[in-house]
């Protein structure tokens, strides 16, 4: 999905539209986002301060690499997951939670 000149506008990017895409459990068959495994699946684990690559499964807790699903290279990978970590840093400051379970 392209960014509109409004989502531009309110700071939408495109690694953040790559937060929200769906990807599939490969274990149980679950669909959610990399968004939706970091701030519920993910909270509080100690990998996500060194921007771990793996998606949890919200269901059977399952941990699967984020590559492949969402972006093609190592590389990608690393800087969507740094991202992906900063947006919920920076939530958990702004709401005054340490981000753990």
């Amino acid at each position: 999905m392209p960014l509109t000149p409004e989502m531009e506008r309110v700071g939408v990017t495109p690694a953040l539209m790559k937060t929200t895409k769906k990807m599939t459990c490969p274990r149980c068959g679950l669909e959610f986002s990399l968004f939706q495994s970091r701030a519920i699946a993910c909270k509080g684990c100690s990998k996500g301060a060194y921007g771990c690559n793996m998606a949890r499964c919200l269901r059977c807790d399952y941990e699967f690499p984020i590559g492949g699903v969402l972006v093609k290279s190592k590389e990608r990978e690393k800087q969507l997951a740094t991202y992906m970590n900063g947006i919920l840093d920076n939530y958990n400051k702004s709401v005054g939670k340490s981000g753990r379970r």
